[in-house]
């Protein structure tokens, strides 16, 4: 729960709070909960020591230039700070201004500026500082509370007071409710402490959902004596626990290439986070998950590994869902902060949910509850489906596609991203409906496999990539067959094949989109069939061209490796019996776009870029929601994974490994538990149970995986199990 870190005055990149540029420091936040979070409207601001960051699991630092070396860590529900100064690191001896009398000041203010009421107080003779607020999440509707407890050691205290904007006093200790003179506004309010010179100051935090109280507990029990590197040790054991389930050969690797694994690994297990304890909205005896921020990001790659690494935890995660489920009435598309975030395009919580259900996740799930859930999702409109479900349910049922011209009378929402939408939905009832077959429900497996095809109504086979470009020139490619918007009557409507990409207009898709994609062009989205990809490669001209079209979206710049949907068109080679050039894109991208430089995450992480890097370098990925993984060579020569079996999960290569040249990228051949392996997938019983899977590598492509019953499995075959 608790996150301390750096906030960055850079009003375009905080998505994380702190950002590695050259921008002022504007304080250190604690929860950076909501996915957007810091001291952004702060008037406030200290020039950085270039250089002087520095960032490992459970610690975080940063010198300042008016001498202050300011260091952090954290335990579950507080942070510990140690601020130094005058005498700081060899990094700040330069001439700067240096605080011989320090003033701390606890601000109640968020990034957005959200906050409404609350109460602040410092106790004068013990400086510990209490508070409250309630705010607004980033991306979605509601309120929460927060409350905050802060203890300070080192010097001694000369003065206390309160303040709110720029007026400060020293003659009162609190506001809001504490102090019945003063309500507390929106904007900056908070307490201060005046401090006698000292060389070192720590300040402890405590944080808590339910009170101040709860608060002040958090930060006595985990925190109890104010030890730094006893907290830094702690915090370091429990992320080499949690990150010791895999155990890569690190022989032949760069720098750089494990840099980019570990962070990655790392950025995956960050969030959702685990606030069972502190749910302020019902009593349960189930876990409370929060920051699924959003699952439209993380369904697709970070699930499916927390599915593999640590699957108490995904276990956890999906008893929380249907708990929100029970609880609120639908699966959250997007959850914050205790609030309902937006929905960007299905009911992708039910992708999760038959992910779990698939891989065998059983222990304390009500899978009776869990499967009511995604069925209401499929068959039931909520009044704002801006938030929760699936909107444009009539529609859906009647005519099989979201149209542009849709007419609602069910509930609110974006009328737009009807073709997004439309594939979405698709896969949701596919995966509902494998959910419906390992429960018996045969009609509805039936009805949900058929919904499942809905994808066919958007498909225009004459739609050919031809468009205007912004300078008034036509551009165009050879292929032809793509989806597009349809009105109600059944008519065409025209949308840019390439309009959302780094083409063209490639910001023109977001939230509030007029547009019938999200975050995408049709180009990408005509790629969305996991579901039966056999029949999508069958519409788009067969094997051949469909490798010659994937390949023109991957050269051309239409494909932007920064919106997670474009993670799985990477491994779609496979499916038109093309792994090689599965592995051919991979290595384009990292590390052209996955890399360790500051720039090497290609877009907002969302623990999503970190889980498909995971995976690029231990040599598989999922097919979210069904018993699926996509088989490329892996970037080590070996990595062993933990499974609950106690036997592991061995992926090595044999023959041919060149790191960290990596001119040998192509499977040659492959052998499983010593027999000899052709397919180009494999499935969770590898994971669950263990084995060794051995590969040959080599400089060109090679037949391994290219056999039509060497492919993943499709509807249309009759393959998907």
């Amino acid at each position: 729960m608790a996150k301390a870190v750096a906030d960055s005055s850079d009003r375009g990149e905080i998505a994380a709070g702190f950002v590695s540029d050259d921008s002022d420091i504007q304080g250190f936040s604690h929860l950076h909960d909501s996915g957007m979070s810091g001291f952004r409207e702060l008037a406030l601001g200290v020039p950085r020591v270039d250089g002087s960051a520095t960032a490992r699991p459970g610690y975080f630092a940063i010198g300042l230039n008016n001498s202050v070396y300011a260091e952090m860590t954290a335990t579950e529900h507080a942070t510990l700070y140690r601020f130094s100064l005058p005498k700081a690191p060899e990094v700040l001896s330069h001439k700067v201004m240096v605080p011989t009398n320090p003033l701390v000041l606890l601000d109640l203010m968020d990034l957005g500026n959200s906050r409404t009421g609350g109460d602040i107080q410092v106790n004068p003779e013990t400086g510990r500082i209490t508070g409250n607020g309630s705010f607004s999440p980033s991306f979605g509707h509601g309120t929460y509370t927060a409350h905050v407890c802060a203890d300070f050691r080192g010097a001694d205290i000369r003065k206390t007071g309160v303040f709110l904007q720029t007026n400060v006093t020293d003659t009162t200790q609190a506001m809001g409710h504490l102090g019945s003179d003063f309500y507390i506004p929106s904007g900056s309010a908070g307490a201060w402490i005046h401090f006698a010179h000292s060389d070192q100051i720590m300040a402890r935090v405590g944080l808590s959902f339910i009170s101040v109280e709860q608060a002040c507990h958090n930060a006595e029990v985990e925190i109890p004596d104010f030890s730094f590197e006893g907290v830094v040790k702690a915090a370091e054991k429990a992320w080499r626990e949690k990150l010791s389930v895999i155990t890569p050969d690190h022989s032949g690797m760069s720098h750089e290439f494990l840099t980019t694994f570990w962070s990655g690994l790392y950025r995956a297990l960050i969030s959702p986070q685990d606030y069972t304890g502190e749910n302020q909205l019902w009593t349960s005896d189930e876990p409370y998950y929060d920051s699924f921020y959003c699952i439209w990001d993380s369904f697709r790659a970070q699930h499916p590994l927390l599915t593999i690494v640590d699957p108490k935890i995904q276990t956890k995660m999906v008893r929380s869902l249907i708990d929100i489920y029970k609880h609120e009435g639908k699966l959250p598309d997007c959850r914050m902060s205790f609030s309902k975030g937006y929905t960007q395009g299905g009911s992708n919580a039910d992708v999760v949910l038959a992910d779990a259900f698939i891989k065998n996740l059983t222990e304390g799930i009500d899978w009776k509850l869990g499967y009511e859930a995604v069925v209401s999702d499929a068959e039931v409109e909520p009044k704002d489906w801006s938030t929760t479900g699936r909107g444009s349910l009539v529609s859906w049922h009647t005519l099989g596609y979201v149209p542009y011209d849709d007419h609602d009378k069910n509930g609110t929402g974006p009328m737009s991203r009807g073709i997004s939408r439309t594939v979405e939905y698709a896969y949701d009832d596919f995966v509902i409906a494998l959910m419906a077959r390992g429960l018996g429900h045969k009609n509805d497996e039936t009805k949900y496999l058929k919904r499942s095809r809905n994808w066919k109504n958007l498909f225009n086979p004459e739609q050919e990539d031809r468009y205007r470009d912004e300078d008034g020139t036509v551009q165009m490619s050879t292929f032809k067959g793509f989806l597009q918007p349809r009105f109600r009557n059944g008519t065409w409507r025209y949308q840019n094949t390439r309009l959302c990409s780094p083409i063209y207009q490639q910001h023109s898709c977001y939230f509030d989109t007029q547009y019938e994609t999200y975050e995408g062009s049709p180009w990408l989205y005509t790629f969305y069939v996991p579901q039966d990809m056999a029949a999508l490669i069958e519409a788009l001209g067969g094997h051949e061209t469909f490798v010659e079209r994937l390949d023109f979206f991957h050269s051309s710049g239409i494909n932007y490796m920064g919106n997670e949907p474009n993670f799985l068109t990477t491994f779609q080679f496979h499916y038109a019996g093309r792994p090689g050039r599965s592995n051919y894109w991979l290595h384009q991208y990292i590390p052209g776009q996955f890399n360790s430089s500051i720039n090497g995450i290609p877009g907002n992480d969302d623990c999503a870029m970190g889980a498909f890097t995971a995976f690029a370098f231990m040599g598989f990925y999922p097919v979210a929601g069904q018993d699926v993984y996509l088989l490329t060579a892996p970037m080590f020569r070996q990595v062993s994974i933990q499974t609950p079996s106690g036997k592991p999960a061995i992926l090595r290569n044999v023959g041919g490994f060149d790191a960290p040249q990596y001119r040998n990228i192509y499977i040659q051949s492959a052998r499983l538990n010593g027999k000899p392996y052709t397919r180009n997938w494999i499935t969770h019983d590898f994971f669950l149970n263990g084995g060794t899977l051995e590969f040959v590598l080599g400089s060109t492509e090679s037949d391994w995986g290219t056999r039509d019953e060497d492919l993943p499995p499709s509807l249309s075959t009759g393959l998907v199990d």
